[in-house]
């Protein structure tokens, strides 16, 4: 009887069908539409993204001849957003999402009750000690975007019961259980990390300048929330007695999905964003380095969060608007974009003749936190083509998530000898060799890798059942293929990498001096 897996991305949401040995045994997917607004706000209709859930398990489930087979629900989201809702579990407005920049605190400080929500260091350093991450100065966090729904958007705040992230979310929809719990709540910031059941704790409440009533509820996070409620289940065609679990996040999903809880290996992950994930025991925060341990769905464990921002989306930006694109020079646009990639950058040498891709389109995140860098190509001659261009935005994106692993391993204080690889990203061979010369690591890329989340949540259930051990879980995650690192590039890629560091060093007063008051 197999589990029914949820993940919602920034961009589009995936289902899939797992067994219990891990097979796949049908998949389907819709894409998320984001609405970014002039004054640096990026929403999502909680609505159509509910639809867009039922229309993916729908298509998931078609591959099985019985729907009643499906023993339960596993939900994971992409988190540090928002979706305000109702007492009847309905949006009162639009999911904030995590790359909105209007909660910051230097622009709470300007609204009405905004100054009190500015921590001084003295605070700070209090959030940092009782749960991990202070309030960012970017706003990219959960309680970011609920200070600015109070204090913004007042109309809202007001008709809002329970403040929800996307995946708590999901599950209420389709349980009708308004919850949270130790893995889902973390970007909220109002939990006591120190101990492995946390709660809110009062001081941070009081702080968050929050009404508490408005928080949900933390439960256990290996507890069924119960069955899927009577319509959903005659919607999706299942048994009145499957079971929601609750949900978690999914740097958590991906980091099961790649075994990221044992051994000394790390996963990385390339989906919008790009992510390195591996297992600590014990709570920690590196501020300068942007890192921090994160309550993990397994007993005792901590996960480490590398959140390297934007990854696969860099490369949709170059070929969406820069190679594939339509607007006023014609019409590029193709099909199959990918393919046409991996054919053009065949033909160009590793290093992209030294251009440099930059990736921060978004800002930078780890190892050194700033909205206000961006991206760019550097070095570029008149020899430089399209085709020089797309290796360099593949090793730009590999650059950073090198950077990053070099931090999670002096966090983690242990070498991490080899990446399990996943994500949409992981479907390029080429950009999995590239991890490997430029890490200097054996990659390992995992089956069906785009899916590697969802395998994951689906045999964290079988777990949280009693079904499964951690060991089986582990044996039951497949490898595709292992591309080794070719040593004769290693200073190639050195001295590569050094200039790259050296670039965003630089240029960091460059890109903060331009965007001064940009909201982009």
């Amino acid at each position: 009887m197999p589990i029914l897996a949820i993940d919602l991305g920034t961009s589009n949401v995936k289902a899939a069908i797992v067994r219990r040995d891990g097979t796949l045994l049908g998949t389907g997917r819709g894409s998320i539409e984001t609405i970014l607004t002039p004054d640096g706000g990026a929403e999502q209709d909680a609505e159509r993204v509910w639809q867009k859930v039922l229309s993916a398990a729908d298509e998931a489930l078609a591959s099985l001849p019985n729907r009643h087979d499906v023993r339960g629900i596993a939900c994971a989201s992409q988190y540090s957003s928002i979706v305000p809702v109702d007492r009847d579990g309905r949006p009162t407005g639009n999911m904030v999402v995590w790359m909105d920049q209007r909660g910051a605190p230097a622009r709470l400080s300007i609204l009405p009750g905004g100054q009190r929500m500015k921590p001084n260091l003295y605070q700070m350093a209090r959030w940092v000690q009782i749960h991990g991450i202070p309030p960012l100065d970017s706003g990219a966090d959960s309680l970011a975007h609920m200070r600015w729904l109070k204090l913004g958007r007042p109309e809202v705040y007001k008709r809002t019961a329970t403040f929800l992230e996307p995946m708590d979310y999901v599950a209420m929809r389709l349980s009708g259980r308004p919850v949270t719990n130790r893995c889902s709540s973390f970007l909220m910031l109002l939990t006591d990390n120190r101990r492995l059941d946390p709660l809110y704790h009062p001081t941070l409440l009081r702080w968050s300048g929050l009404d508490a009533e408005k928080l949900p509820d933390l439960v256990p996070v290996d507890e069924p929330l119960g069955p899927v409620l009577p319509e959903v289940a005659a919607r999706l065609g299942l048994a009145a007695e499957t079971l929601v679990f609750p949900s978690i996040n999914d740097t958590q999903a991906g980091g099961v999905g790649a075994a990221a809880f044992v051994g000394d290996h790390a996963g990385i992950s390339i989906g919008t964003t790009g992510v390195c994930v591996t297992h600590v025991d014990f709570k920690k925060t590196d501020i300068r380095n942007s890192l921090v341990s994160m309550p993990s769905p397994i007993p005792g464990q901590y996960f480490v969060m590398a959140e390297a921002g934007i990854g696969g989306g860099a490369l949709d930006y170059f070929l969406e608007r820069l190679v594939f694109a339509h607007d006023g020079f014609g019409d590029q646009s193709r099909v199959d974009r990918f393919s046409a990639l991996e054919r053009a950058i065949s033909t160009i040498e590793p290093g992209s003749d030294g251009v440099l891709f930059l990736p921060w389109l978004t800002g930078s995140v780890t190892p050194a936190e700033d909205g206000k860098v961006r991206g760019g190509f550097l070095n570029l001659s008149l020899q430089t083509t399209r085709e020089h261009l797309g290796r360099a935005v593949l090793e730009g994106v590999a650059f950073n998530l090198r950077w990053v692993h070099g931090r999670v391993a002096r966090f983690a204080k242990r070498d991490i000898p080899g990446i399990k690889f996943y994500g949409g990203g992981a479907l390029s061979s080429a950009w999995a060799q590239i991890f490997a010369d430029i890490l200097q690591l054996p990659v390992a890329q995992l089956g069906d890798s785009e899916y590697a989340a969802s395998r994951g949540l689906a045999l964290l259930a079988f777990h949280h059942l009693g079904e499964l051990s951690l060991e089986e879980i582990e044996a039951r995650i497949p490898v595709a293929q292992v591309y080794e690192p070719r040593r004769e590039l290693a200073a190639r890629y050195d001295a590569m990498f050094a200039q790259f560091v050296r670039a965003f060093r630089r240029n960091r007063s460059v890109f903060r001096a331009l965007n001064v008051g940009s909201d982009r």
